[in-house]
């Protein structure tokens, strides 16, 4: 009797923790398309602001990234939190405009992007179900990862100076630990209920993969790059 009791009672918290669940990933597909739209559109744009004035080009698309932050947050109970949602990534695939035009530049560029999309969805798809799958609590992770993600943040503010190479792709691939290790620890918040407003989960979701794409394409480059 008892267990029938418990069974009825955490029925509802599954259902609602499912629907989470499918709305993120439905609203996570749609973001793509916006994405892929900004990052054509920032293909075919010139990017000579941004290479003569680095710091200030860095400090106003931040501002703007920050701005859309706010107002997903604001209107994240309402329809015009998903507007906002596809806004933000659609200027974030436009900001993929300058590392695509020199990934396209490179003899197997086309190859190098595709290779990094695809290690992308693999990642994901990998550790999302990892997380959806596990009875392991991965809350632990949290404390662990934004301790890391504040280091890499200062170490690529301070590599914008120094301009070493070698750090650079040392960055790209703690980047891209730390992205993947926020996947699993996302995904397992909302299987467990941590999160149960799909905007906002979609929101971690996008950022995790996108940031994840950008490292990954970026050690590709510096890898398999081929100028011939």
């Amino acid at each position: 009797m008892q267990n029938n009791i418990n069974i009825a009672s955490n029925t509802p918290s599954a259902l609602a923790t499912n629907k989470v669940l499918r709305n993120t990933y439905a609203l996570l597909g749609v973001s793509l398309f916006p994405t892929v739209i900004g990052a054509l559109m920032g293909m075919s744009m010139s990017w000579g602001f941004a290479a003569s004035s680095p710091i200030l080009f860095m400090i106003m698309t931040l501002g703007g990234i920050f701005g859309m932050f706010f107002l997903i947050q604001k209107n994240k109970n309402s329809s015009l939190g998903v507007v906002f949602l596809l806004g933000l990534t659609f200027l974030l695939g436009l900001m993929l405009g300058p590392i695509l035009q020199v990934a396209f530049s490179l003899s197997n560029g086309g190859q190098i992007v595709s290779l990094a999309a695809g290690g992308t969805g693999a990642i994901f798809l990998v550790l999302a179900g990892i997380a959806q799958t596990s009875k392991r609590d991965f809350s632990f992770m949290g404390k662990f990862l934004m301790i890391g993600l504040i280091m890499l943040i200062l170490a690529s503010l301070a590599n914008m100076f120094f301009q070493v190479p070698a750090a650079s792709l040392a960055i790209s691939a703690i980047a891209v630990m730390i992205f993947s290790g926020f996947i699993l620890y996302d995904v397992n918040r909302i299987v467990r209920g941590g999160e149960t407003n799909y905007i906002m989960a979609t929101l971690a979701l996008y950022m995790n993969i996108y940031n994840l794409f950008v490292n990954l394409l970026h050690l590709l480059m510096a890898l398999m790059g081929n100028r011939d």
